[in-house]
């Protein structure tokens, strides 16, 4: 089914969102693995994962479309030194992500493509899930200090 060249235009500047997200998230969940936080480990490799899974819907509906994604571009990846850089950074991403899909969103009712929005309303409310998350996680480090913050995210010492 041949889309509408601008939403595959803006599925592609997503995809590309997307392929950076699931970067960053890697990145910052091995650092986090390498320190020994495991709780926070697992679920920012869980974020990475459905960030996956959002780059795989992309790609399908661009197909779909009769468009071709493009899977090269990534945008600045922002690594964090720190767990509260990391989830600020994160946190940053996802907000900006938030602010594309419902322009995308917009967009993809204007040109009366109910399939894409149907899609990209899936995939914003994930996106608002992680932004919850990290919110949450931000206001853990603000009320009982970033150590104890970290050392809840342990699983405890191991051999």
């Amino acid at each position: 089914m041949k889309g509408n060249d601008k939403i595959i235009e803006t599925l592609n500047r997503l995809l590309a969102d997307e392929l950076t997200a699931i970067n960053q998230y890697m990145v910052h969940s091995e650092m986090c693995d390498n320190w020994g936080y495991d709780k926070l480990h697992k679920q920012l490799e869980k974020n990475a994962i459905d960030e996956m899974k959002h780059a795989e819907m992309h790609i399908g509906r661009i197909i779909f479309l009769e468009g071709m994604p493009i899977v090269s571009k990534l945008n600045a990846i922002n690594i964090g030194r720190t767990v509260p850089e990391m989830i600020t950074n994160n946190n940053q991403a996802e907000l900006d992500a938030i602010g594309s899909y419902n322009n995308a969103i917009t967009l993809a009712h204007e040109v009366k493509d109910q399939g894409t929005v149907d899609m990209l309303m899936r995939i914003l409310k994930d996106e608002e899930r992680h932004r919850d998350w990290g919110e949450a996680q931000l206001d853990q480090i603000e009320q009982m200090g970033v150590q104890l913050y970290l050392n809840n995210q342990t699983e405890g010492a191991t051999a």
